[in-house]
């Protein structure tokens, strides 16, 4: 018999899947539904919300507060946490970006969804606090890539991570990667980074991109711009994704609670390093991060150990003391 913890972690999956397959038919039909283009407002860290983040957002809302399991959302859409109702209350708390690289949407490009979910802490009604941890508290973690196929990728606290593709002929999200890992060699030698910001990186990052892109066989760049198809890609294939803090961002532009935390989870656990790089005076671990407030941000530095070491090393060079990997 499933314990009540697992029956509700159950219920709140499936509300998450719902969701997402209701996105997934309003990324489809975006063109036909005119749902391209902007919504006229920003959202709480102030990027322009566009049609589908709206309605992307609405969908979770909706889905996750009628489940009868969360106590508290966070969502990057809305400024302020959301508090369940008492009579429909539960014992979870959810952050989440419901629409990850929206602004890609317009042309056609890879977009996604990603969640992080923590327990409500014991003798608590459900407040910000219970959300306002480390990432070793986080009890499940998954993304959504809106694309070609529609594929929701999770993993629990300490487990392996799974994928599921959506099988559009029966409406239900079809168990197709299991113990999803780094390649054991590397894999293959991509960097994927926004260089159009490297003018504000320090020099340590600097240097390691030029490593990756010198060499008898350089790396190379790939680079969408939407974290889920980045991240995934850097999963299946190998390599490294890089948003580290710079002069511009010396916090970093990712969102610790519903970016950074649940990608730097299912990266740990299938074999990557989630590393901030340089943050705050010293190389730090996204998952040992406590966020001081709900859309604070984090530097990231994520991927595989031997291209993560490439980075250290450069950071070593300059008398920073680095982790071991």
């Amino acid at each position: 018999m499933a314990s009540t913890h697992d029956q509700s972690l159950c219920i709140l999956l499936n509300a998450i899947g719902t969701s997402c397959k209701l996105i997934t038919s309003a990324v489809q039909r975006a063109g036909v539904a005119k749902l391209y283009g902007l919504a006229g407002e920003v959202n709480s860290t102030g990027d322009d919300q566009k049609k589908l983040d709206v309605l992307s957002n609405d969908m979770m809302i909706n889905a996750l507060v009628n489940s009868g399991v969360c106590s508290v959302l966070v969502s990057e859409e809305n400024e302020e946490p959301i508090i369940v109702p008492p009579g429909k209350a539960g014992k979870f708390c959810v952050a989440f970006d419901p629409l990850d690289g929206s602004s890609n949407i317009d042309c056609n490009v890879s977009v996604g969804t990603i969640f992080s979910v923590y327990e409500r802490k014991p003798g608590s009604n459900g407040t910000v606090d219970d959300l306002l941890r480390s990432g070793m508290d986080c009890v499940c973690a998954g993304y959504v890539a809106y694309s070609s196929a529609v594929e929701m990728v999770f993993t629990f606290r300490g487990g392996d991570v799974h994928g599921f593709c959506l099988d559009s002929t029966i409406g239900e999200f079809v168990h197709t990667r299991e113990k999803m890992t780094f390649p054991q060699d590397g894999g293959k030698k991509i960097y994927s980074a926004n260089e159009g910001n490297s003018v504000h990186w320090d020099k340590p990052i600097r240097d390691a991109i030029e490593i990756f892109k010198s060499g008898e066989k350089p790396y190379t760049s790939r680079y969408v711009g939407s974290m889920v198809a980045d991240i995934h890609r850097t999963i299946l294939y190998g390599g490294i994704y890089l948003y580290p803090a710079d002069n511009k961002s010396p916090k970093g532009k990712l969102r610790l609670l519903y970016e950074g935390i649940p990608m730097a989870m299912i990266i740990e656990q299938a074999g990557g390093i989630a590393s901030t790089g340089m943050f705050e005076g010293k190389i730090r671990r996204v998952l040992d991060l406590v966020p001081d407030k709900i859309h604070a941000k984090c530097p990231i530095i994520m991927g595989g150990k031997r291209d993560v070491q490439v980075v250290y090393d450069q950071y070593a060079a300059t008398g920073v003391d680095v982790p071991a990997l």
